[in-house]
């Protein structure tokens, strides 16, 4: 699971992730006992410093060489200043556009279905987007 998180000025948070250099949003994966909406807020809290508000479900993405599923939720910043964590070595506010050209395709895909209206459903390869569904 992942949470896009946009301000007021429609920049994204993103966070450079330690164990491979690659930016994407912000995410993790459940603890047993977790909401989505607590895991989401929890794992944003831990890469970034920043506290968030859940809006809504804007995506669900299937690697389908790896069987893993994906659920992204759009996000607004409540409180703190994006730093690095433990979890990532770098974390920011970008334009659309640069957030964009910083990852690479299923990560950015994700980021862009959070300013959709309806939330997206995608499979991918593990590099490419293969097949979409837009609800």
């Amino acid at each position: 699971m992942a949470g896009v998180v946009i301000d007021d000025n429609e920049r994204v948070l993103l966070i450079q992730r330690r164990d491979n250099g690659q930016w994407e949003a912000p995410g993790g994966v459940l603890e047993l006992d977790e909401t989505f909406e607590d895991g989401v807020r929890r794992e944003i809290l831990e890469e970034t410093g920043v506290s968030v508000a859940v809006e809504r479900l804007s995506g669900t993405y299937k690697n389908l060489s790896r069987g893993i599923i994906a659920l992204v939720f759009r996000c607004r910043p409540l409180s703190g200043k994006p730093r690095a964590t433990e979890e990532s070595a770098d974390a920011g506010w970008f334009e659309l556009s640069e957030a964009l050209g910083r990852m690479n395709e299923v990560y950015a895909v994700r980021v862009s279905d959070a300013f959709a209206t309806n939330p997206a459903v995608r499979s991918h390869d593990g590099v490419t987007v293969t097949r979409s569904l837009m609800t």
